[in-house]
């Protein structure tokens, strides 16, 4: 038993390790052993078990996250046929609405992009590829929650919490569940300066030919321009359609 619980803990200071090169854009051993409360001696023998299995570099004493990382990511994001005809539809978003567009999935409770792409009106933010995201303050993620049953949402919330992004986040869940109810309704769901100021957004899910969740479709941009008719009726039409394009997409991959 106590081998089993040294082992796991071996794993949590690798992946601490990992997640700390990430954040501080490169660390030396001494700067992770004080962050993660573990010997000098201890970091470096994880860096070296990590630089010898090829998942960091070290650049003068600086370790870093190695690009082995991106040939495992490509391949999860290859994974599904869904997650691969996704790419084209993120694309003819963008260029169809002028709109920074989001493919996204669900992981572990929370929003994870796989594709994103700008278009000729959009304002970049912070949404890159790989990068997680809460779920009750996006249109994605509140268009995923909306296909998901209560218990499963209430077992997310408990979770994660509803933490505020700005003044507008939605933190109350009654109000929450309200809301996914009328996403359900109308099809699709609607992010108006809830998770960055200045930012508006539509999005809709999308389903595997099973009927269970892919992920979620998106279109933002700026409030100031994505208003009225555009993003309340226009942008969800075009959502749609899209979703549709790639649900059949899937279907007829074979």
């Amino acid at each position: 038993m106590e081998s089993n619980h040294s082992n796991i803990r071996a794993v949590e200071i690798s992946f601490g390790i990992i997640q700390q090169l990430v954040e501080r854009d490169g660390a030396r051993v001494t700067e992770l052993a004080e962050e993660l409360d573990i010997a000098p001696s201890t970091a470096h023998n994880h860096l070296r078990t990590l630089l010898n299995n090829g998942f960091v570099i070290d650049e003068g004493s600086v370790y870093y996250p190695s690009l082995e990382f991106l040939h495992v990511g490509e391949y999860a994001r290859q994974r599904k046929v869904g997650y691969q005809k996704a790419e084209q539809h993120v694309k003819a978003l963008a260029e169809e609405s002028g709109g920074r567009t989001h493919f996204t999935v669900l992981e572990h409770g929370r929003g994870r992009y796989v594709y994103t792409k700008t278009g000729d009106l959009a304002v970049e933010t912070f949404s890159r590829y790989g990068s997680q995201f809460p779920l009750h303050v996006t249109a994605a993620g509140k268009a995923i929650l909306a296909e998901l049953p209560d218990w499963q949402i209430q077992e997310i919330v408990d979770q994660r919490g509803l933490k505020a992004s700005t003044d507008q986040s939605i933190i109350d869940e009654e109000e929450l569940f309200a809301e996914l109810e009328t996403i359900r309704e109308r099809g699709v769901a609607f992010n108006f300066e809830e998770h960055n100021k200045g930012i508006s957004a539509v999005a809709a899910s999308a389903q595997e030919p099973n009927g269970s969740l892919l992920g979620a479709l998106t279109i933002s941009g700026p409030t100031q321009r994505f208003k009225g008719d555009l993003i309340r009726k226009e942008f969800p039409d075009l959502l749609l359609a899209r979703v549709n394009e790639l649900e059949l997409d899937i279907v007829y991959s074979d």
